[in-house]
């Protein structure tokens, strides 16, 4: 079943940028003006998440944020809250509010989709993970299953992995699986987008009780150590070595 998500925002660029970042997973978006709409669309679908602006004219995010806090079917959906002021003041009076999380505009799809996915799971598009699993990404070798990057990982590309992950955790769950290889050794270049993705995968499989281990040569193991997020994680070189390491 489709996550079903709602954002309210008076911009609609705001609102594009949205419906884009959600592109690629099992989302449906439904868009809403001002508080007043937004307040009538939430009792109607019963989002999963909204992600609603402070400043609109009608009502503002602010209003309609007390309205949802007081309505015993909606006080409980999450919402990521948007603001163009970053100042400590106003940061502090939003988590106040009890929100989930906040962002500051302007913002990126991407960084959008990583406060989401703190908060709950992302899944591709039913016809992408079907197409795409396990052959693109994901091989199994006994009873470890192996994630295999590309050569190039950009950002586009580390959605589509994040996406399909959590099927395949699913699918490890039911089998049961517990142990997975990440092998980056075929990658051709360090980046921020790769190492963001490292850090999905270990929370992710952390969080799933999966045993996961990294493959990287050796001078893709000394570059992840100039990385503060990734300076801790111990790399093997090959497949076999990381198995017997489970």
């Amino acid at each position: 079943m489709a996550l079903k998500v709602l954002t309210v925002d008076d911009s609609k660029t705001i609102r594009m940028i949205v419906k884009k970042a959600f592109q690629n997973y099992n989302v449906e978006i439904t868009e809403a003006e001002n508080g007043v709409e937004g307040l009538a669309a939430a009792a109607k679908i019963k989002p999963g998440l909204i992600i609603l602006d402070i400043t609109m004219p009608v009502m503002t995010g602010t209003e309609m944020l007390e309205r949802l806090k007081g309505d015993a079917d909606l006080k409980n959906i999450p919402i990521i809250m948007l603001t163009a002021e970053s100042g400590k003041d106003n940061v502090l009076n939003i988590v106040k509010q009890g929100v989930k999380d906040y962002m500051v505009k302007p913002f990126k799809g991407e960084d959008l989709i990583e406060r989401v996915r703190k908060i709950m799971p992302l899944e591709a598009k039913a016809e992408e993970a079907d197409d795409k699993k396990p052959g693109r990404f994901f091989t199994q070798v006994e009873d470890v299953v192996v994630l295999t990057l590309p050569a190039k990982v950009l950002r586009p590309v580390a959605v589509e992995v994040e996406g399909s992950l959590q099927a395949k955790i699913k699918e490890m769950a039911a089998a049961p699986l517990k142990k997975m290889v990440l092998d980056m050794g075929g990658v051709s270049e360090t980046n921020v987008s790769l190492i963001k993705l490292i850090i999905t995968v270990f929370q992710d499989c952390q969080k799933a009780n999966i045993a996961v281990k990294l493959v990287a040569n050796a001078k893709q193991g000394e570059e992840l150590k100039g990385f503060q997020e990734t300076s801790q994680i111990t790399a093997v070189h090959s497949i076999e070595e990381a198995r017997a390491a489970m």
